[in-house]
């Protein structure tokens, strides 16, 4: 299943309008200007997991009820097969599964990953993203290139990253494929809803 993009900039429109936040408030809290605020919750331009997990943390919802309008329900433990999950696109040639959408108070959030490999952005500089707590990213296939502030490393199947997620980091799939990896979002203490 996938979200319904313009309810979801619906929902945080009128959760931000509930608990009266200022558009200017959204966007200081999700680390963008006024524009991008107003062109992200209008749904006029992609939402990324990170805004949306930046705005569900301010607005004091999981990221699930963002996507889906439901508040997750689950609480001994969750299944996930194989090819299931929520999908989630974050940008351009990422796709996001998440493989534990129904598990209420979540301490990280895990996805299943594929980067599609894009010749157009092997010689560019990779897009950089920041959000609180920590990210493990655990390879499966292909191979990506991953850059952490100035540190730009190469990883294949087996290789596993665990960062700052808080300082600014990217990867694209190289060498011609696409690259499949789990990755876990861990909250920052504060953040735990």
């Amino acid at each position: 299943m996938e979200p319904n993009y313009q309810e979801v900039a619906n929902r945080i429109r009128a959760l931000r309008e509930d608990m009266g936040l200022t558009m200017q408030e959204m966007a200081n809290a999700t680390g963008r200007s006024l524009a991008e605020y107003q062109a992200q919750e209008s749904g006029a331009e992609e939402l990324s997991f990170t805004f949306l997990y930046k705005c569900a943390a301010n607005l004091g919802v999981d990221p699930i009820e963002l996507l889906t309008g439901e508040t997750p329900h689950l609480t001994g433990y969750t299944l996930t097969r194989a090819d299931e999950g929520l999908a989630v696109k974050r940008r351009s040639g990422l796709e996001y599964l998440h493989k534990a959408p129904h598990y209420r108070n979540k301490l990280c959030e895990p996805f299943f990953v594929t980067a599609d490999y894009r010749p157009e952005l092997q010689d560019k500089p990779i897009h950089l993203s920041y959000h609180a707590g920590q990210e493990l990213d655990y390879i499966l296939e292909g191979r990506m290139r991953f850059q952490y502030e100035e540190h730009t490393e190469e990883l294949g199947p087996g290789d596993m990253l665990l960062y700052d997620s808080g300082r600014g980091h990217g990867m694209i799939a190289i060498d011609g494929a696409p690259c499949k990896f789990l990755a876990v979002v861990l909250k920052a203490k504060e953040d735990i809803i």
